[in-house]
């Protein structure tokens, strides 16, 4: 059986939901501006009735997206992106008023009905939350995703600073538990120190001692793969044998680095075009039925805003796309929260014993 709970569609027999109009549209008045009063999407399933009692899922709803009528069905789709004369789905109400139906509940288990308290104590995860069921739920989804799936990593340099760590990651690439890497210049600049000097920013990355003039290590990495050319000449010709980076260019998994401002070098891969870098993010992001976002606060609130909340698998299931965000601070579950990514599950510990612990579950 999937490790995940049955989709529950909404009850378009409800009287509110019969009486609903069909959803109205206007045409963008040119490249990338939207008419006044365009709907907005979510992250969560959204019908839009297409009249006749006939209501039709948006594939793939993200976050601050439009709705574009075609003569296919609904398109969602970046405000950027608009085409001039494209028809943008009209509305701001979620409920059915105007033809737009937003469901949260698609996903929700029976109500637990063990206890009628009101008020109790530990209700929301944090630090003191033991994370014993949700390590054994994600290695579940991750052993199903694996093969029936696509599991998408966004991680932060911090991973390849323990060499345990760096080892782990590669070997659950290795091993198909990645098919995505969603990153920064950063990680791959350190992954490739690692592989170089044995060192992250100048410390190794086993005894974290400072080697004398480590702090050069990384700019040198950079300058030589720049010489080089790119990422898989220089695996080849410097006989790169290990790591992150390696393990994703052995297995062919897509590897996408997007630029920041305080990049050094960058390595000739990272995309410095912000839009670009969103782009090649979202291709990814929209596949995804499993991401973890691992020591990296940005990427990891940018990647949940992209993220849809549910896939529409090739059989016409409907099923949902986890996001597991691992970090040793609160904030970042919080952040993402607020952003809208509700589904965001987090898990607070440092990336290291994440790794590990990860792959010591997973293999064989």
């Amino acid at each position: 059986m999937p490790p995940f709970p049955p989709y529950i569609p909404p009850d378009f027999t409800r009287p509110d939901l019969a009486a609903a109009p069909p959803a109205s549209t206007e045409k963008a008045p040119r490249d990338g501006v939207l008419p006044a009063g365009f709907h907005a999407t979510s992250n969560h399933p959204e019908y839009v009735h297409l009249g006749g009692g006939r209501w039709l899922l948006a594939v793939e709803s993200r976050m601050d997206a439009v709705l574009v009528l075609e003569d296919e069905g609904v398109r969602v789709v970046e405000p950027r992106l608009v085409r001039e004369g494209e028809r943008v789905v009209m509305g701001r109400a979620e409920n059915g008023e105007d033809g737009i139906y937003v469901h949260t509940t698609g996903f929700e288990p029976l109500a637990d009905a063990s206890s009628g308290d009101k008020f109790g104590f530990r209700s929301r995860g944090t630090r003191e939350t033991p994370f014993s069921r949700s390590y054994d739920e994600l290695y579940d989804i991750l052993r199903h995703d694996r093969d029936n799936g696509s599991i998408v990593w966004v991680l932060g340099p911090a991973v390849a600073f323990d060499r345990d760590s760096r080892d782990a990651m590669a070997s659950l690439v290795g091993a198909g538990y990645c098919h995505a890497l969603l990153a920064g210049n950063a990680l791959a600049t350190h992954d490739l120190e690692a592989a170089f000097f044995h060192t992250g920013l100048g410390q190794d990355i086993y005894t974290q001692a400072l080697v004398p003039r480590g702090h050069y290590n990384h700019l040198d990495v950079i300058n030589e793969v720049l010489r080089h050319g790119s990422l898989e000449r220089a695996m080849a010709e410097l006989g790169i044998g290990d790591g992150i980076i390696r393990a994703c260019l052995e297995r062919r998994v897509p590897v996408v680095l997007a630029g920041s401002i305080r990049d050094d070098g960058p390595l000739p891969e990272v995309i410095t075009d912000s839009g670009r870098a969103q782009d090649a993010m979202r291709v990814h992001a929209r596949r995804a039925t499993t991401v973890i976002a691992l020591a990296t606060q940005l990427h990891a609130i940018a990647v949940g805003n992209m993220t849809p909340g549910y896939r529409v698998m090739d059989d016409g299931t409907v099923r949902p796309v986890y996001f597991y965000v691992v970090d040793m601070s609160e904030f970042i579950a919080d952040k993402l929260a607020n952003r809208g990514s509700a589904q965001a599950r987090a898990i607070l510990t440092n990336a290291q014993d994440f790794m590990v612990n990860l792959w010591h579950n997973l293999r064989g």
